[in-house]
């Protein structure tokens, strides 16, 4: 089954209920926690456009309150899902990891035994940082890897990252306060000791729930795809939510939400989103109904670029450069932009600037070639 064509009124409409209950369009949220725990959980390889992931789900943040957040631990970043990493809720932490976690334990496998990382390594590694991390309560990397080199734990050719990553798997240890530039790890049971448990369906329930609250409308398999679980897991998952959920049929395919009651207020037209935003990456077919020509346009090896959004529809990609004072944009518009899109572009890079404490200059757009 594919996506509904991108210009049919349903595939409209799903697109723009999307944006809002992304709280792209409107948001009430005041503190990175409730967005980051809205969403569930948010992709964020790319630090620097994860932070502002959080702060355009905020009605007014800057880039230092979303990293005071991770500071003070009311979100954290580690790898609870799909083997990649994601900020989080401090109190979904836990029953996140637990439930989804060991689908990509399980696909990760071989490549420990390619690095020879073993039980008795990963005994090894718990029991020298677990005594370190207890001694200083925060370490850097480059800090972990001494330790464990030093304890004949060696930590060359990417062993030392996909260790941290395994301990991290099994709730062991995860990111903490950033130590100058470099990240910084603690033990997870230290740093997030209020961290939630749920299991079983009742794990899956608050899943379902909390994904297609915030992703909805989206199908099982785009739950299966954003979590990682089966496709059959997924399914239970919906089913074990119950009458949280609403369904609509189109084409085929169960579409699922999850109701919202707030009221958000004057939606935004114009949004220019980071690398990896939850619109782009939270759904199977890439989110957003586009054509296939576009979603290749913002896809480029296992990188999903940083895009413009008009009503919706995805106007072109942009990029960043970034002076002591200044923050300069430039649109790479996949068509002429309107009049109105391009103010509505400028406002919304404006509110970007602010988010970093910088003025804005915002280079002409351009259309893009096609490929």
């Amino acid at each position: 089954m594919t996506e509904p064509a991108a210009t049919s009124p349903h595939a409209r409409r799903a697109v723009l209920a999307r944006v809002r209950a992304l709280r792209i369009a409107a948001t009430t949220f005041t503190r990175p926690a409730d967005a980051v725990a809205w969403l569930g959980a948010v992709q964020a390889q790319d630090y620097l456009g994860a932070l502002w992931a959080v702060g355009l789900r905020l009605t007014r943040a800057t880039e230092l309150d979303v990293e005071q957040a991770l500071a003070d631990g009311s979100i954290v970043r580690t790898w609870p899902m799909r083997g990649t990493l994601h900020f989080v809720a401090a109190a979904d932490a836990r029953w996140l990891t637990e439930l989804l976690a060991p689908r990509a334990v399980a696909a990760g496998a071989s490549r420990l035994r390619e690095l020879g990382i073993d039980v008795s390594v990963l005994k090894r590694a718990r029991k020298v940082l677990g005594k370190q991390l207890e001694a200083h309560r925060c370490l850097s990397r480059p800090e972990l890897y001494r330790v464990l080199d030093e304890a004949g734990v060696a930590t060359a050719n990417q062993r030392g990252i996909h260790i941290l990553w395994r301990l991290a798997q099994e709730c062991f240890l995860c990111f903490g306060p950033r130590v100058g530039k470099q990240p910084s790890f603690v033990l997870f049971e230290e740093w997030l000791p209020g961290a939630r448990r749920f299991r079983g369906d009742e794990a899956l329930a608050a899943l379902a729930v909390r994904y297609f609250a915030s992703h909805g409308p989206a199908t099982a398999r785009d739950l299966a795809w954003w979590s990682g679980l089966t496709l059959g897991e997924s399914r239970r998952a919906a089913l074990a939510a119950g009458t949280e959920l609403s369904r609509e049929t189109f084409s085929g395919d169960e579409y699922l939400t999850a109701a919202a009651s707030e009221s958000l207020g004057r939606a935004r037209r114009v949004h220019v989103l980071p690398a990896f935003d939850e619109l782009l990456v939270g759904y199977r077919y890439g989110g957003t109904f586009v054509d296939a020509a576009v979603t290749k346009r913002v896809r480029s090896g296992g990188m999903i670029h940083a895009v413009v959004v008009v009503d919706g529809h995805v106007a072109g990609t942009w990029a960043r450069r970034l002076t002591a004072r200044e923050v300069r944009c430039r649109i790479a518009a996949f068509e002429p932009l309107s009049a109105d899109a391009l103010s509505g572009a400028e406002r919304a890079f404006e509110r970007y600037a602010r988010f970093l404490g910088r003025t804005l200059h915002l280079e002409k757009s351009t259309p893009r070639a096609r490929k």
